[in-house]
């Protein structure tokens, strides 16, 4: 269907940088029923980057756009539901809808099939606690057996795959350059493609830490090639408000040389076999850094690498609806 020029008008607005010409225009268009641009006020409101955040807001826009037969506000919409970021969290209705979605998409059928193996309470939350065991005293270092089944392992892979990206910062001079410490590649699960099957997933990382699933970051999805790897280092920041106070690691595959993660002061190696996670803690008391979970990501000799990594803050991390974006 043909853009309509007001809308055509938005985007070449917000190219330009002047969204406080373009939204306004996307507005009007959304009070009229556009999907397109339900979806891309949905989108504004839910960044928060240029317009006060209201994830609320988003998420009734996103309904409403998912009504109008808008299949990504539908599929974000379903995501929502699960994970509950938008305010309101509702499982049965999020399953209801990813078996609709599965009729017509193989990837939502893929995640349903997933979870349907997956051993959950009706509302969604892990039935069973998993129990690792203390290989470290310090940091304390728990390691969790077949975490993760290959399939759901397999999922992750094939979903970060084609999004995966170079780690990058930036540099004295403002430019964004390759990230010297880790040379691998990574993708990150946002909330708004955090799926059911990647939400229920970041739940069992949650009951396997003893935290709550706002406490987590991102999922993220690395991918080591041979000659990656990532230095040593603390996930520990100086000067976080809300610390990271314990980082998750799930080994996706093992079918690789090298790549073992060590930590250098302890002087423990971990290599799992492709489903196993280890759970660390990065502090101390006051929320400092402890020197001890210095670790790092050995170089792959050869083969490829995958992981999945959640760093677990102190307290929420997940905005409410009417939270700023950020920190």
């Amino acid at each position: 269907m043909e853009q309509h020029p007001d809308l055509a008008r938005a985007v070449a607005l917000w190219d330009e940088g002047r969204q406080d010409e373009a939204i306004p225009l996307i507005a009007r268009h959304a009070d009229l029923g556009d999907p397109d641009a339900m979806f891309a006020l949905a989108d504004i409101y839910w960044q928060g980057a240029y317009a006060p955040r209201d994830g609320a807001l988003a998420l009734g826009l996103f309904r409403q756009a998912s009504n109008a037969g808008h299949a990504v506000s539908g599929r974000a919409y379903t995501n929502l539901l699960a994970n509950g970021a938008g305010g309101v969290r509702d499982w049965p209705q999020a399953m209801a809808r990813l078996r609709f979605e599965a009729q017509s998409d193989s990837r939502r059928a893929h995640m349903l099939r997933l979870i349907e193996a997956m051993p959950l309470t009706p509302t969604g939350f892990v039935a069973t606690v998993p129990r690792g065991q203390r290989i470290c005293e310090r940091p304390e270092i728990l390691h969790f057996q077949h975490l993760f089944t290959p399939e759901e392992c397999d999922y992750l892979v094939e979903v970060a795959e084609p999004d995966l990206a170079p780690a990058m910062v930036m540099n004295s001079a403002g430019q964004a350059v390759r990230d010297p410490v880790r040379t691998a590649d990574g993708f990150a699960f946002h909330i708004l493609v955090e799926d059911p099957a990647t939400h229920a997933l970041n739940r069992r990382l949650a009951a396997a830490s003893n935290t709550r699933h706002e406490q987590g970051e991102p999922l993220w999805v690395l991918r080591y090639q041979p000659g990656q790897e990532y230095r040593p280092h603390l996930d520990a920041i100086p000067g976080f408000t809300n610390q990271r106070i314990l980082t998750a690691l799930v080994y996706l595959n093992d079918d690789y040389e090298g790549g073992a993660t060590l930590f250098t002061k302890a002087g423990v190696e971990v290599k799992g076999r492709k489903g196993d996670a280890i759970v660390f803690r990065n502090t101390i008391e006051g929320s400092r850094a402890d020197p001890m979970s210095e670790h790092a990501g050995m170089p792959v000799t050869s083969g490829t690498k995958y992981l999945a990594s959640r760093w677990i803050c102190e307290r929420r991390h997940v905005p409410r609806p009417d939270e700023a974006a950020g920190r």
